[in-house]
């Protein structure tokens, strides 16, 4: 459970960076009068749950019971489908996942959007460099995801085929790093 805990951790925290949100630890700073305020920065959680812009990611946090877990120190890397993301599954798709008899199946897709540990976009680079030109990636699920560079982007492709571009990379949380997508991974 603490793995997927993990990627709803990591999805919260990419779709707060889309929003601007990463600034949330100079804001902090600026108001330093407690210590604490001025070397924390907002776990994955905390920063989803303050945007406001992403209900999709929010509802799913909820509904898998990870919004403890994603509290947890981590650090873990998620790629996090922004709301835009979601609404290009077929339609009903996120309404059904969100039920509590799917409660696996969510849990199942959210753990797949997190690895373990820290990988910024430099690191994922070198890997791909590393490994001739796709890197290898086993995500807290399980389930491996391929990445490659397409010009500047990393683009990566999950089990069925489907590739996913990394929009905004690199956002810095307390627990880790959220590497924001333009979509959704699947397992096969």
């Amino acid at each position: 459970m603490t793995l997927k805990t993990t990627l709803t951790t990591a999805f919260a925290v990419a779709l707060a960076a889309t929003t601007g949100l990463a600034a949330l630890p100079a804001v902090a700073h600026q108001h330093g009068h407690h210590k604490a305020a001025a070397t924390t920065a907002p776990n994955i959680v905390q920063t989803a749950m303050s945007t406001g812009v992403h209900n999709t990611l929010v509802a799913a946090v909820k509904a898998a019971g990870l919004v403890d877990t994603l509290s947890s120190p981590g650090p873990f890397t998620v790629f996090a489908p922004t709301d835009t993301a979601f609404a290009k599954l077929p339609d009903g798709t996120v309404a059904t996942l969100v039920k509590p008899e799917n409660k696996g199946t969510l849990t199942g897709i959210l753990t797949y959007h997190a690895v373990a540990g820290k990988v910024t976009a430099a690191d994922l680079v070198a890997l791909i460099k590393q490994h001739g030109g796709t890197a290898t990636l086993t995500t807290v699920s399980g389930v491996k995801l391929k990445a490659r560079l397409s010009g500047d982007k990393i683009v990566i492709t999950d089990g069925a085929g489907r590739a996913t571009a990394v929009t905004t990379a690199d956002v810095m949380t307390s627990n880790g790093v959220v590497h924001v997508t333009d979509g959704v991974f699947l397992p096969a």
